[in-house]
């Protein structure tokens, strides 16, 4: 696509309240666009309803994945969005706490998943391991696995921190200017109103998370996205206890479509409905991560709805725990924290893009795979934009 033609006179184009590129949502795929703007020289203004970070940017793992996503462009753009962070991590002030994945297994048949995994594209420079293997890296595993896969190409960070200090280095080191507490009344291109006045830029970026009203509802409403609600916790594992590597489980190979779409996947499906049924009702899978500090965050849980309902029942949060221990040898592990999170979600795509206008876009992610995507598809929109 050709650049736009700005409609901006030059007195316009003067005025402090004029940039190339005006971004509505200062979470992760908001200043994934702003960071693909500024490499292109061009003058970004971010514009967020809140005080400070507090969406689903924060309330996530932190954990950039790769090995499990859906195969084709999915998976591509994880491993362009993991090599992005890589880079810009380090000039952020940003701590890549671990790097790498291990998925123990404790049934035959998700063995096979992973065995037919690791022949794909999808599955170079991971490896099989036997339970011994695996332990010799992540000595904390429970003893009832029978293999495990080690991916390398993984990241974590620590969201609540990390999304703070990506948005201070771009306002420091690439002149973006992120305004705060100003709520996105209209968008009469090339002009955007805001409670904190009017502003114009060539290129309007709209990326609402989870707001399907304000902006362009009928247009979002087009793709039919609904709310994701999930459960999170932090557990303290006891003293000394460092994993090393983000862990999952058996379930998440029937959510991650990278292993749930391959043929072997059936099998597990039919076997965890029999044994976890009460976990597949609550959309429970496993991730762990660990902190700094040496703390896990894991989650988690999926219910869908239009208004997810502000409660976090017991009920969801123990059976999270309950595939917790049944991966991880932790017996002086508690919860220390619990917090919700919600994401806007599809059940036929995992990501749109619109255009609702010549100069707006509006991106939506709708997979919870923000913080694994958002930079590659930034770079998509904004070469999209500018060639």
């Amino acid at each position: 696509m050709a650049a736009f033609t700005s409609r901006l006179s030059n007195e316009e184009v003067e005025m402090q309240t004029a940039f190339d590129v005006a971004i509505v949502g200062a979470g992760i795929v908001g200043l994934a666009h702003a960071f693909a703007a500024v490499r292109r020289g061009k003058r970004v203004l971010v514009i967020d309803r809140d005080a400070q970070a507090n969406g689903a940017s924060i309330r996530n793992f932190g954990f950039i994945t790769v090995t499990g996503q859906q195969a084709g462009e999915c998976w591509r753009r994880a491993r362009l969005s993991r090599d992005v962070w890589a880079e810009v991590a380090p000039q952020a002030g940003i701590d890549i706490i671990h790097n790498g994945l291990m998925v123990p297994v404790r049934r035959d048949e998700a063995v096979a998943i992973l065995e037919a995994f690791v022949r794909t594209e999808m599955g170079a420079a991971c490896e099989m391991l036997t339970p011994q293997a695996a332990k010799a890296r992540v000595p904390h595993l429970n003893s009832s696995l029978k293999a495990a896969l080690w991916s390398p190409h993984e990241l974590r960070v620590e969201s609540r921190t990390a999304i703070p200090k990506l948005a201070a280095w771009l306002e420091a080191a690439h002149g973006v200017s992120i305004v705060r507490g100003a709520l996105v009344r209209e968008i009469a291109y090339p002009k955007v109103m805001t409670t904190s006045g009017a502003y114009q830029a060539e290129a309007v970026i709209v990326c609402p998370g989870d707001d399907f009203l304000s902006l362009y509802p009928e247009r979002i409403a087009a793709y039919q996205p609904t709310k994701c609600l999930l459960h999170m916790l932090r557990v303290d594992p006891g003293a000394g206890v460092r994993l090393g590597a983000a862990a999952m489980s058996d379930l998440g190979l029937i959510r991650y479509l990278g292993y749930a779409e391959l043929p072997e996947a059936a099998a597990l499906k039919r076997v965890l409905q029999e044994e976890q049924p009460g976990a597949l009702a609550n959309g429970v899978h496993l991730i762990v991560v660990q902190s700094a500090d040496g703390s896990l965050v894991v989650g988690d849980s999926h219910h869908y709805a239009d208004t997810p309902p502000p409660f976090a029942p017991q009920a969801v949060d123990q059976t999270i725990l309950d595939e917790f221990r049944a991966v991880l040898d932790l017996p002086e592990a508690r919860v220390t924290e619990r917090w919700t999170g919600v994401y806007s979600s599809c059940s036929d795509r995992l990501m749109f893009l619109d255009a609702p206008e010549p100069g707006v876009r509006i991106v939506m992610v709708t997979s919870g795979t923000g913080a694994s995507t958002a930079f590659a598809i930034a770079e998509e929109v904004i070469g999209d934009i500018y060639g």
